[in-house]
């Protein structure tokens, strides 16, 4: 079976779990554009909220109902995928630059969900560790963060500039502490196995779901 379609399996997996009246938060990535059209064939009566502009378009294009993230407290449910999912249940999320949207969404959920296809399980993680970064002093933030880059792309919607780190990664949560802790830095895509509810990853025809963080 195709990658695309593992992503496909993996979002009506996920798809199926949305009910009538929940508040569902949406994330950003090839294979939620698949969870977005496998939701439009059902049309629950769900209000969503959007990680990301192109995710928030991409819905609202298919009939989706999707309100701003400014009054809501918390969801019931989010959905989204992943760059890199660790056996330790550590993720690597924000190859699109949507990671710091993507967190406070997944952290205000009561269920977070991860779908992905078979390529993005391993077994340890790899740089490159997606950054959202302030502007203001950036060279100097920058520094702090050696090795990192800046992406050629637009900043974020919250005006971002979105960087990747490029060191070692053989400890997630050490890393991740470091990062919060460098001041220039806005969020990182680490994302803690706490954080997450349940892992659905597409392995051929089968859909293998992992409760909890570890894989």
């Amino acid at each position: 079976m195709s990658v695309e379609a593992e992503k496909r399996l993996a979002a009506q997996a996920a798809a199926d779990m949305v009910r009538d009246g929940m508040r569902v938060g949406l994330g950003t990535g090839t294979t939620v554009a698949y969870l977005l059209a496998a939701l439009a064939q059902r049309l629950p009566k769900v209000v969503y909220v959007a990680t990301s502009p192109h995710t928030e378009h991409a819905a609202r294009s298919l009939g989706l109902v999707v309100e701003t993230f400014d009054e809501l407290d918390h969801l019931d449910l989010a959905i989204d995928g992943a760059d890199q999912i660790a056996r330790s249940g550590w993720l690597i999320k924000g190859g699109g630059g949507a990671h710091t949207r993507e967190k406070i969404v997944a952290a205000s959920a009561e269920r977070f969900v991860v779908i992905a296809d078979s390529t993005k399980s391993v077994d340890e993680l790899r740089a490159p560790v997606p950054l959202e970064l302030h502007a203001f002093g950036l060279a100097a933030t920058l520094r702090r963060l050696t090795p990192t880059s800046v992406r050629d792309v637009a900043l974020s919607p919250d005006g971002g500039v979105i960087a990747d780190y490029r060191g070692e990664i053989s400890e997630p949560a050490t890393l991740a502490a470091s990062l919060s802790m460098t001041p220039g830095v806005i969020e990182h895509g680490l994302f803690s196995p706490n954080l997450t509810s349940e892992i659905l990853i597409a392995k051929g025809a089968t859909v293998h779901r992992t409760i909890g963080g570890t894989v």
